[in-house]
């Protein structure tokens, strides 16, 4: 079975640009980045997407379908009426390379400015050990694909550009709790969560979790955790007293 579908594609640079209308064939089982293609091979050769796997699992074609940020090889045409107009624009948080294309590198500096996985001193990566909890605990943010949807959504940086320099976003918000979560990893890393990456910026309206497409619960499993261990540590008095005690006997 096929169709003739319109699509609304964005198209334009940096300069500027707008949505232009195709009308395409749409066959049975296609995806979204499967119709993207045969506007290249036949209507438009020049339109630029970003895309490697078609799997689901490189990250790179990620979009926004009809105002919601998706990946396009995981958008099946199957969801959209056969009469429906679908819109294909690029990431709104992120700068324009060309059409669909988007400058991420945004994402890379923030990774960049987290520090490592910390072991003890003296603890070879042999000598590693760890309970199945411990693994478990952190395993589910180790599913990301960096397709950087969740960045896109998090109106913190979506609708302000300011804060882009003081915040790293639910992606690298998650590495710093999976990190703090794991049981060999010596560095405390909730001043800095707090006071380099802001953590205190994200009022948990968990838009992230909702655009996920490996389903990660960014919100309640790791940012949630994340600031009540920040909270613990600064405003607890049982622990703001227990440091100060510690940290005279260590004088």
């Amino acid at each position: 079975m096929s169709y003739k579908a319109s699509f609304r594609v964005w198209r334009g640079d940096a300069d500027g640009g707008g949505p232009q209308d195709f009308t395409v064939e749409v066959n049975e089982g296609e995806v979204v980045l499967d119709i993207i293609h045969r506007l290249q091979a036949t209507q438009c050769s020049d339109l630029a997407v970003r895309w490697n796997c078609k799997a689901g699992k490189c990250g790179s074609c990620s979009a926004e379908i009809n105002g919601r940020p998706r990946l396009l090889c995981m958008t099946r045409m199957s969801v959209f009426a056969e009469d429906e107009v679908v819109t294909v624009t690029p990431m709104r948080t992120f700068p324009v390379i060309r059409d669909l294309v988007t400058d991420v590198s945004y994402n890379y500096t923030k990774a960049r400015e987290i520090p490592a996985f910390t072991p003890p001193a003296g603890l070879k990566p042999g000598d590693y050990r760890m309970k199945q909890v411990d693994v478990e605990r952190s395993q589910e943010f180790r599913k990301c694909i960096e397709c950087f949807l969740c960045q896109n959504t998090c109106h913190v940086i979506r609708d302000h550009e300011e804060n882009k320099e003081n915040f790293a976003g639910p992606r690298f918000l998650m590495r710093i709790a999976e990190l703090e979560m794991h049981p060999l990893d010596v560095a405390d890393r909730r001043h800095a969560a707090q006071d380099e990456h802001g953590l205190g910026y994200c009022n948990i309206t968990k838009c992230c979790t909702e655009v996920c497409p490996e389903n990660i619960h960014i919100t309640d499993n790791a940012l949630i955790p994340m600031k009540e261990r920040v909270v613990d540590r600064r405003y607890d008095p049982v622990v703001w007293l227990g440091s100060k005690i510690f940290r005279r006997k260590a004088d």
